[in-house]
């Protein structure tokens, strides 16, 4: 059996609760914070700019060799300003639980992404994440973590 992986990453932004909210919690815009080489688009037609438990969003990723992937996600949890999840409904993960928790602090929030997710194929899922998967998500942070001071800038000390 495949192991459960996890990846934490903390961020803070110089905006306010409201300005990040808005940002995070609308599907529209993961794909200005995804790496161009992973193809990501959002094809579903119907999940709405405002976010809700039980939403789903349908996204096209080519995460290897740019051969495009099917994914469906289900937002599962949501609190106002505070937190949502997402968790798959069908894509390349065995299982995948993504929290998202905001909170103010001063000069602005603290951004914080929780990732646990599983490999299908058992050992050989284990090999992939040793091998490229877990190197790949940690890349997919770092550049979201560029383009947020990019977009939004640095906190300062």
């Amino acid at each position: 059996m495949s192991k459960v992986y996890s990846i934490k990453t903390v961020q803070t932004i110089p905006v306010s609760l409201d300005q990040a909210w808005a940002f995070f919690s609308n599907p529209a815009n993961l794909a200005t914070i995804t790496p161009d080489k992973m193809g990501f688009k959002t094809i579903s037609k119907h999940h709405g700019p405002v976010m809700y438990a039980g939403q789903v969003i349908e996204y096209k990723v080519s995460p290897l060799l740019g051969i495009p992937l099917y994914w469906m996600t289900e937002i599962t949890h949501v609190v106002d300003k505070k937190y949502f999840v997402d968790e798959q409904r069908y894509g390349p993960y065995r299982m995948w639980h993504h929290q998202h928790h905001f909170k103010t602090v001063e000069g602005g929030v603290e951004m914080t992404d929780i990732v646990h997710y599983k490999l299908p194929l058992w050992f050989l899922g284990d090999m992939a994440n040793t091998l490229f998967v877990k190197k790949q998500l940690q890349g997919i942070f770092d550049y979201r973590f560029k383009k947020v001071e990019a977009m939004f800038g640095v906190m300062k000390s």
